[in-house]
């Protein structure tokens, strides 16, 4: 089969093609040695997998012939495919006709085949880990993150991503052993950090208020650990290496906590109505009853949360007393609901508490304007990543019809109103040239860590250098990644083994 170059490339296109391939053409060719015949006499035989290594050494070839230039963005089309912006002489060729099989110039690219071959490999490739030891307190939120987010600076991104992943730490290490013994005191657990710097130094545990009947246990028996009221929920790590220590510019201690996961959590999710915080003194500062009994329920065998981790921050101050500490916590979902009662709590345990900073992701409101200005009294800075289609971000919220009318702030300071507490890094779903624009996973912890490592600005909200694999995305998510790339992973033949995720081997990401 004769391939129609002048019926698939424009015409300033024709004299550059036709040149590169008189300097070929009477030559054995270089572009595919296993083959003793010349270019223009490949047959009609051949198979889609030999038309695929030609183009590719055609590109390879050309690429050494040509000073290569920037890495073409990627841009979405109308039809959902990702386009590549540059006009190189494959993106010319009328792909569609040389190679009926595929749809589109876009999926034939060599180039585009590599870095997608990157992106769902399990390959390390990480960002370089500036030094912070000057600027840390900027960046644990003393200026509450201004002149960081849009554009995101770099260091900011990584670290979100970094305490991202301790929470998928915390996810893991529940899932690897969720049921509880009620009959004595559990074992400490191993937890495999994303990060090697830091040691694991207390397990948390979150018991719920809430007791199911007992005729449910005798209906479904086999509902196990989903019933039990105490669950392992996060833990406190500290970081222990002095290397990282100096490069960080302190020794930070990170408490992370998980999402929701037995049915008792999301029956405590749903007692919204707001209570008074206890201890306090302003009448006006409430929280939602479920996550406060989360967070102050002592277990058969194990003490609140709140004890939990007030008395392990005490002795890791006690322990590293004279250094420069930070206290970071860090949760997903109801874990970073928890967060924000968990650094109120840790704020007044004793005078010289170390700087507090959270950073939730997809977190619900969790209290009302009294509760806001209880946390900003007592310095403690939020940061609040937030995916705009994460339902979850936008509850609890009560109706208007039982706060009653009324301006915009009028209804912010309502008692009974929930109000958001900190700054706010807003992400988007249709940021990512590889998610369905109306992807169901809007509250999914990998698709939060996905945007943000993607994120680069609002006017250009997703990098074309992204780090960050797509493995796990794929792996977790698949019916929601583009079809364009599913298929590209089919065609890859990668093995669906290497989408295991075992916490001992961490995603490639920008955080280390």
């Amino acid at each position: 089969m004769l391939i129609g170059v002048g019926s698939t490339l424009p015409a300033h296109y024709l004299n550059v093609f036709h040149a590169r391939r008189a300097s070929f053409k009477c030559h054995k060719s270089p572009l595919n040695p296993s083959s003793q015949k010349p270019v223009s006499s490949v047959s009609s035989a051949s198979s889609t997998e030999s038309t695929r290594e030609h183009l590719s050494n055609l590109e390879k070839f050309l690429q050494k012939t040509n000073q290569p230039g920037p890495e073409p963005a990627i841009k979405a089309s109308s039809n959902g495919l990702v386009q590549p912006k540059g006009k190189g002489l494959l993106g010319a060729l009328n792909l569609s006709r040389i190679w009926p099989e595929m749809k589109a110039a876009e999926e034939m690219s060599p180039r585009h085949l590599n870095r997608l071959k990157r992106l769902l490999s399990k390959t390390m490739e990480y960002s370089p880990r500036n030094n912070l030891g000057s600027r840390w307190r900027e960046y644990h939120g003393c200026n509450d993150w201004s002149g960081l987010l849009d554009p995101l600076d770099e260091n900011l991104r990584r670290e979100v991503v970094r305490y991202g992943e301790f929470v998928q730490a915390a996810y893991h290490g529940f899932h690897s052993n969720p049921a509880m013994s009620t009959a004595e005191t559990p074992l400490p657990r191993h937890v495999a950090l994303p990060d090697k710097s830091y040691k694991v130094t207390k397990s948390l545990y979150a018991t719920s208020s809430v007791w199911l009947p007992k005729w449910v246990d005798d209906a479904a028996p086999d509902l196990g650990w989903m019933t039990q009221r105490s669950s392992w929920i996060g833990y406190v790590a500290v970081c222990d290496d002095k290397r990282e220590i100096n490069r960080m510019g302190r020794r930070d201690i990170v408490i992370a906590l998980r999402g929701t996961a037995t049915y008792l959590e999301w029956a405590e999710n749903f007692r919204a109505q707001l209570v008074q915080i206890p201890g306090s003194e302003d009448p006006t500062q409430r929280v939602e009853c479920g996550f406060l009994s989360l967070h102050k329920t002592r277990g058969a065998h194990v003490p609140s949360l709140a004890q939990s981790v007030i008395d392990e921050v005490k002795r890791l101050m006690e322990m590293y007393k004279g250094e420069n500490l930070s206290i970071t916590i860090t949760g997903h979902s109801l874990g970073a609901a928890l967060s924000l009662l968990v650094a109120d709590e840790i704020s007044s345990c004793t005078s010289d508490v170390p700087p507090v900073a959270v950073f939730s992701f997809g977190g619900p409101r969790v209290g009302n304007k009294g509760f806001v200005d209880r946390l900003n009294q007592k310095n403690i800075k939020v940061l609040r990543i937030v995916n705009n289609q994460d339902l979850i971000t936008k509850v609890p919220a009560l109706p208007s019809m039982f706060i009653g009318e009324g301006s915009e702030q009028q209804q912010k300071d309502n008692v009974w109103t929930y109000s958001h507490v900190g700054t706010e890094l807003r992400i988007d779903t249709k940021m990512s040239p590889y998610l369905k624009s109306n992807a169901d996973i809007a509250h999914d912890l990998e698709a939060y860590l996905h945007l943000v490592d993607g994120f680069l600005s609002s006017n250009c909200p997703f990098r074309s250098n992204a780090k960050r694999s797509l493995a796990r995305l794929l792996h977790d998510q698949r019916s929601n990644v583009k079809q364009l790339y599913t298929h590209k992973a089919l065609s890859l033949n990668l093995d669906r083994d290497r989408f295991s995720f075992p916490m001992a081997s961490c995603l490639p990401s920008p955080s280390q």
